[in-house]
């Protein structure tokens, strides 16, 4: 994990995406929850609520934007395509970025050891 906030901090020469960023923030949170094996209810509504708050987004919509997120991680062989652009973004939306993962990562009460050492998220 904390290579993939290294790499957000990063700026990387050119933007290979043109992802909308809260797809590329909610395919990081959908990811992070689901890498110790399963994605927990209470993942779930921490990753749901830091969307909704952050975007201000109505539940449909939050709900719609997980479901894609889901499908995008389920097929991904990397990240970079949904986290290129986010290096661009200013740092207080970095900033936030960071919490929100940090958040899913202590929702269930536990740093999972891939949680923590997670790295393939963010763009170098």
């Amino acid at each position: 994990m904390f290579e993939a906030i290294t790499r957000l901090f990063n700026k990387p020469e050119a933007m290979l995406s043109n992802h909308d960023p809260k797809l590329a923030v909610a395919v990081l949170l959908v990811h992070l929850a689901a890498v110790d094996g399963q994605m927990k209810d209470e993942e779930r509504t921490v990753i749901k609520g830091a969307l909704a708050d952050h975007y201000d987004m109505d539940e449909a919509a939050v709900d719609k934007l997980v479901r894609e997120a889901a499908l995008r991680d389920a097929e991904a062989v990397d990240f970079y395509k949904f986290t290129s652009g986010l290096a661009h973004l200013e740092m207080e939306d970095r900033i936030e970025i960071i919490r929100m993962m940090w958040m899913v990562v202590f929702s269930d009460r536990k740093n999972h050891e891939l949680e923590d050492t997670w790295s393939g998220a963010l763009p170098n």
